[in-house]
């Protein structure tokens, strides 16, 4: 209890907050626009890159905790948000009626991927964007056995966090074209947690 309330949301905090991270955040929730609908909200890591594009925000987060501590941060931001304290399994958002989803290094730690990419296919509008950046299992051989090795311990540390998802597959299977995303090492961060897939997907 003492480690998952008061212990790990700012562990995960600070470092889900390093420099190369936020960059990555940047490039895509810049590119965020009208009712916006974001997956994990935690403790507001992306608040600032959201523009005026955006007119309302729907902050996704089941932790209290983590809503706590994101309470700075949406105290200085000029966006109307709602928070909705739910699973991304199950989102009580009505179907085709958001412009956006944001979703950033949260879909590993969700227990049925394809479940949440499914009620995010239905909530957005057709046409609308799924902005996503996940940490997935690495191309490199030696890397990927690494992390299936500590995959144990670390979703320990870090809150249900998987190091070998594939989650290209999951898009794949719930029907989103994944042919824009892109797919990198982020600079400065451990390879075994720094293979991203990143990039903009139209609801078609």
């Amino acid at each position: 209890m003492l480690w998952s309330k008061f212990i790990q949301p700012y562990l995960l905090h600070y470092a889900c907050s390093s420099k190369p991270i936020m960059i990555q955040r940047k490039k895509i929730v810049s590119q965020a626009k009208g009712i916006v609908l974001e997956i994990g909200f935690g403790s507001g890591l992306n608040l600032p890159f959201y523009t005026k594009k955006v007119k309302k925000l729907l902050a996704l987060e089941p932790s209290l905790q983590m809503q706590k501590i994101a309470h700075n941060q949406v105290k200085k931001s000029s966006i109307k948000i709602n928070f909705l304290t739910s699973f991304a399994e199950s989102i009580p958002v009505d179907t085709n009626s958001v412009d956006c989803v944001v979703c950033t290094y949260t879909l590993c730690s969700i227990i049925n991927t394809q479940s949440a990419l499914l009620e995010i296919k239905r909530v957005l509008k057709k046409n609308g964007k799924f902005l996503i950046i996940e940490h997935v299992k690495s191309p490199d051989h030696n890397i990927e056995y690494f992390q299936n090795k500590v995959n144990k311990f670390w979703k320990f540390l870090a809150g249900g966090c998987h190091l070998n998802c594939d989650t290209k597959v999951d898009l794949e299977k719930v029907g989103f074209n994944i042919s824009n995303i892109k797919e990198m090492y982020i600079p400065k961060i451990p390879k075994f947690i720094g293979y991203n897939i990143l990039g903009s997907i139209k609801n078609n």
